[in-house]
């Protein structure tokens, strides 16, 4: 996992471009090149369907800027997701509830000079809206009780924040699951924005601390991606005619992958580790 800690050094932040406002501020401005409003398609293919994949992908689009950072174009991702003590959150996304949201701190590095993210990821129907805001990892446990960001010396998104602590508040949600996994991404600049990811080595850690930590113990594999990597394809407008050809020439079908649900849903299942989901 020390790859992402080189990767920051060339990149300054993840995902987020740094930018200086002298007039304004002596730190870095964080701007959000995520995409916050998309559709999104998800997979679970072979290692050699991913394989091939990549290669049609490749003729179309790059890969993003952090990926090329990467010798394997691979890198790390860890979320704290949080939910409330009946896992309320959870229990939606494995009914498949058309209109939920989730709660997530994401981070991309445990070097403390780099950000987390502060998310809330909505699914309304077929559309995905994601709001997310920085912060300072050691400001993360402050923040999940409520009080407030204290000056800072680069810009984040209040409104978002403060949407995120009314959320936690509401349902008295708490930090539940470590969430972690490796990416390699490819993205297209052009207006109609595409991202299609690889996600592999995907596991978890129930914790109840308020910290976002990509190491230590207690580390269990999610079943997922033992022998399978997850594929996700996202755009903002139009469906692109090449995806078309992409799904049709590998027959993939979509289906519902929720990272957090089958992590929490497996570390029931295990007993020792996890929450009981049961009826």
């Amino acid at each position: 996992m020390d790859a992402i800690t080189e990767q920051h050094r060339h990149s300054q932040s993840k995902p987020d471009t740094v930018k200086k406002d002298k007039a304004k501020s002596k730190g870095p401005q964080y701007v959000d090149k995520t995409l916050g409003c998309r559709y999104e398609l998800k997979y679970l293919i072979s290692e050699s369907e991913a394989v091939a994949i990549t290669e049609f992908i490749k003729v179309h689009m790059p890969e993003d800027r952090y990926s090329k950072l990467q010798p394997g174009g691979y890198y790390p991702i860890v979320s704290l997701y949080l939910d409330s003590e009946d896992l309320t959150l959870c229990r939606e996304s494995l009914s498949g509830k058309k209109n939920r949201f989730k709660l997530r701190i994401r981070s991309y590095s445990d070097d403390e000079q780099y950000p987390t993210f502060f998310e809330i990821k909505r699914r309304i129907s077929s559309v995905i809206m994601k709001s997310r805001a920085p912060a300072r990892h050691q400001d993360v446990p402050m923040l999940l009780k409520g009080l407030m960001l204290p000056q800072q010396d680069f810009r984040t998104n209040l409104e978002a924040l403060n949407q995120f602590q009314l959320y936690c508040s509401y349902l008295t949600a708490q930090p539940a699951i470590l969430i972690r996994y490796m990416r390699k991404a490819y993205e297209s600049e052009s207006e109609n924005r595409v991202r299609v990811t690889f996600d592999r080595e995907l596991c978890y850690k129930v914790t109840k601390e308020p910290r976002v930590t990509l190491n230590g113990p207690g580390w269990q594999t999610n079943l997922l991606t033992v022998k399978g990597v997850i594929l996700e394809i996202k755009f903002t407008a139009r469906y692109p005619i090449w995806l078309s050809r992409l799904v049709t020439t590998f027959n993939l079908n979509s289906r519902s992958i929720s990272k957090f649900a089958t992590s929490m849903q497996q570390s029931s299942m295990l007993g020792y580790c996890g929450p009981w989901l049961g009826r």
